[in-house]
């Protein structure tokens, strides 16, 4: 029992004596590293109120104010460990070999990382811009809503979130279209119909319609020479957010347009003939 007494004891003034001899050292420190932290919050929202007042994009303006944090927080870092009197250079070393080991052993993660940094220099999309990825498994459409280092998320009309690793954005094809989608549709009208007639309602109806995008006229022209109709072609561009609600505005008012101008719209309709033998 004393023996443990005396070991307790000796831990005990073993912590008393260093921090009499590095209370100084320890707390120098510390406001060291808070400094280095108010500092980096400081000269990121410099670097991010500079960004804006020289309209550079949102996307480039967080990573310079992110990577501008990062470096002052690092000097600090490494003015803190000096004040500590812990050499850096063991440290470095040890870094640098684990480094090594540790981009074998997350070569996914890295690679997302160095496709975002491309991503943010290169800047092939922006935040708000309408962005649809192509690969083996089909399309994902969403407007971009974050480009991070190591993801970049989408957000779908319904307000799900989607997220895909750089690497897999860097890596498809993909295609911009900013802030709007171009929205597809076909209508057939019978052959006794006149086809202008019918180009021009559909036409003026979805220059009409609420939702759809002003900027770009709407094309109407024969698609087809189908069996029973002719098909009506038409093609529009429409807001990202509210792409959906759109075309179902759009197709009622192309249906109301075609009923006011007396155009049937057929069924589809097949002659069956029977063949008798004698």
């Amino acid at each position: 029992m004393n023996e443990e007494i005396d070991q307790l004891q000796k831990i005990l003034d073993t912590v008393i004596e260093f921090f009499v001899n590095y209370s100084f050292q320890i707390i120098g420190g510390i406001i060291i590293l808070i400094v280095g932290f108010i500092v980096g919050g400081m000269l990121g929202r410099v670097v991010t109120k500079i960004c804006k007042k020289r309209n550079i994009d949102i996307t480039l303006e967080r990573f310079f104010a992110g990577v501008t944090k990062l470096l002052v927080v690092v000097i600090f870092v490494v003015i803190a460990l000096k004040k500590l009197g812990i050499e850096i250079a063991p440290f470095v070393a040890l870094l640098g070999a684990g480094a090594l080991g540790l981009s074998l052993a997350v070569q996914g993660p890295i690679s997302n990382y160095g496709a975002g940094i491309v991503l943010i220099i290169t800047r092939p999309f922006t935040i708000d811009d309408t962005l649809t990825i192509l690969d083996e498994r089909g399309a994902v459409t969403g407007l971009v809503d974050g480009i991070h280092l190591g993801y970049t998320q989408l957000k779908a009309e319904d307000g799900e979130l989607i997220t895909i690793p750089n690497r897999r954005v860097l890596g498809e094809i993909l295609s911009n279209s900013y802030e709007c989608r171009v929205a597809e549709g076909v209508v057939g009208i019978e052959y006794e119909a006149d086809p202008e007639v019918a180009i021009q309602a559909i036409q003026k109806a979805l220059s009409e319609t609420e939702g759809i995008h002003r900027e770009n006229e709407p094309e109407v022209g024969i698609e087809e020479f189908a069996d029973s109709s002719i098909n009506i072609g038409y093609r529009y561009w429409v807001p990202t957010a509210d792409y959906h609600k759109a075309i179902y505005r759009a197709n009622l008012a192309v249906f109301k347009a075609l009923k006011a101008a007396n155009i049937g719209i057929p069924f589809p309709q097949s002659d069956v003939r029977i063949v008798r033998e004698s």
